[in-house]
């Protein structure tokens, strides 16, 4: 809530939603939960598109945008995504071996 609108930042971790509204004209909405809280991202058709796989079937993920903080509502627009277990797991850790399940669209 308190970084300014229109600043670049990274948010991470594990996918606890995923949403395509009908009416949102391509776009999803994800919700990434760590132990800090919930942090929601809006993704773009064409980012969609071009990372389909990687969005719709990692559990963990690492995403970079854009902030947008306005009247009391803050998500990150979406430009880069990359699965979490590329940036963070080590020899001895994977991060990606926990069970975790999304609350997906159908």
């Amino acid at each position: 809530m308190q970084i300014p609108n229109g600043r670049r930042v990274r948010t991470a971790g594990c996918v606890i939603a995923r949403q395509r509204p009908g009416t949102a004209k391509g776009f999803v909405f994800l919700s990434l939960e760590d132990e800090t809280g919930i942090s929601n991202a809006i993704i773009t058709p064409d980012l969609l598109d071009r990372n389909r796989i990687l969005l719709l079937s990692e559990k963990f993920l690492l995403l970079e945008g854009v902030l947008q903080n306005q009247e009391g509502v803050v998500s990150v627009k979406v430009d880069r995504v990359r699965p979490l277990r590329e940036a963070y797991a080590t020899e001895s850790i994977d991060i990606t071996d926990a069970e975790v399940r999304s609350h997906d669209f159908h």
